[in-house]
């Protein structure tokens, strides 16, 4: 029964994110607009998943989100914090892999938003262009969202945290808020199954830029890891 209804809100997912899409395209004339709308469009999904498969979701330590310019450094393991973090940030300005840039609807809304996006092959370049940009939405009141493993983790599995998002930090000079959650227990990868039960994200206290860049790292990942499971 799950796996049906699991089916289904997939099903939901692409006719709802079509017809958003389509229907409110004119939105892509403004930046706040397509805001907007993708933060109607995501927590339209968030909707479904909790009516359809009863996943719910609690966020802790909301008092911590930023409210203008930030470096925010997330876990990562489904969609779901891409969809919850584009709800309850006012600006959010994703770090995304270069291949998404060419996918039909979602890609307009990512460059109408001020999505990022990087060729992760192209190595100190990519860096130069996202550090560029970062700066950029950063001058437009925009908060940075990177996922720092620099992929998607399945619970419980430790992913190497990249240099990346340190390097970001410390060129920027910005705060980076730390967030984790458990959002792979419910949304299972791979596959479509979703489970029912409660998601919960935790908004960590911000971190100042470190000079050190392996220290900065360190407070990252133990933030969001857990100290106890650092490596």
């Amino acid at each position: 029964m799950q796996k049906a209804l699991s089916i289904l809100f997939i099903v939901y997912l692409f006719v709802f994110s079509i017809l958003v899409g389509i229907i409110c395209s004119p939105a892509l004339l403004k930046r706040d607009w397509s805001i907007a709308v993708s933060k109607f469009w995501a927590g339209g999904l968030l909707g479904g998943l909790n009516v359809l498969c009863g996943v719910k979701d609690e966020v802790r330590g909301a008092e911590h989100l930023p409210e203008g310019p930030a470096l925010v450094a997330a876990k990562h393991q489904s969609m779901w914090e891409t969809l919850k973090l584009m709800v309850i940030l006012p600006r959010p300005s994703f770090v995304l892999k270069k291949e998404l840039e060419h996918w039909p609807i979602f890609s307009w809304f990512c460059k109408g938003n001020g999505f990022i996006f990087i060729d992760r092959a192209s190595g100190a370049s990519a860096m130069r262009d996202m550090t560029a940009k970062s700066r950029a939405r950063l001058a437009e009141g925009h908060q940075i969202v990177i996922f720092p493993e620099g992929t998607r983790s399945l619970p419980g599995k430790r992913v190497p945290y990249q240099p990346g998002v340190a390097m970001l930090a410390k060129t920027l000079k910005v705060v980076t808020v730390p967030i984790s959650h458990n959002s792979g227990e419910h949304w299972v990868q791979p596959g479509p199954l979703k489970l029912p039960g409660t998601i919960t994200m935790t908004v960590h206290p911000p971190i100042s830029s470190i000079a050190d860049r392996k220290a900065y790292l360190r407070a990252v990942e133990d933030a969001i890891e857990g100290p106890e499971e650092a490596a």
